[in-house]
């Protein structure tokens, strides 16, 4: 492998597997918080809340990529905010992140929503009468029961992740060893004479990891709907 890829090719294949991972991470709480509310909970503007969570996977990425620099660039509404803590996220990596966080959220979101209404609100309930509180209540039955649809979904958003284009270019840029991530490293190259070949190699590279991440996402879904069927059969 360090034959077949240059040190660029390296940058842009190291910086997509960061960043991906870095915005699953950041997708945890976020994520299993929402999956939860959305799933368990009844409110007045619900369906505004769900709309709005899915609103980047109809969303052109460039638009949400587009927003995320009106809300956080260097004069985005929340810059003195930003700018008293000493953060910069338009045109650096932690805006690559976010941009790639922001785009997997739904994926995410409709993943830990999923697992946690296939657990079953009776074991709930009953622990409730045994005098166990909501938060005990989640940690003991509702995370364990659906820990591998949660873990599939923040693999899925790694896989959305690791793809991000448009909302990553328009809010991070395409800076090499910084923001140029495997998409943004295949556009580029292609623009150049005779990248072509590059573009191949990086092309095989990006549909390589994302169909490992696809494949563990299917895997653990499976183990969840096994769990699922053997404690319903058990009962």
């Amino acid at each position: 492998m360090t034959s077949l890829l240059s040190p660029a090719e390296w940058s842009a294949l190291w910086l997509s597997a960061t960043v991906a991972l870095w915005a699953s991470a950041v997708l945890v709480v976020p994520g299993i918080a929402l999956g939860w509310l959305l799933a368990r909970c009844q409110f007045p503007g619900k369906l505004l809340v769900d709309a709005l969570v899915h609103l980047p996977l109809v969303l052109t990425p460039v638009v949400v990529g587009y927003l995320l620099l009106l809300l956080v660039g260097r004069n985005g509404w929340l810059s003195p905010v930003l700018g008293d803590l000493g953060l910069r996220l338009a045109f650096s990596y932690p805006g690559a992140v976010l941009a790639a966080a922001v785009v997997a959220l739904p994926l995410v979101v409709r993943s830990v929503r999923t697992a946690i209404e296939l657990v079953d609100p009776g074991l709930e309930e009953a622990a409730a009468v045994l005098g166990a509180g909501p938060l005990r209540r989640f940690w003991k039955i509702t995370l364990p029961l659906a820990l591998p649809g949660i873990v599939a979904g923040l693999v899925l958003g790694y896989a959305r992740s690791l793809g991000e284009f448009g909302a990553t270019i328009t809010l991070a840029g395409n800076i090499a060893g910084q923001t140029r991530t495997l998409p943004i490293a295949i556009y580029t190259a292609i623009q150049v004479p005779g990248g072509e070949t590059e573009a191949l190699r990086l092309t095989g590279l990006s549909i390589l990891l994302s169909l490992i991440a696809l494949a563990t996402s299917e895997w653990l879904l499976r183990r969840l709907r096994d769990r699922v069927r053997h404690e319903r059969g058990g009962r």
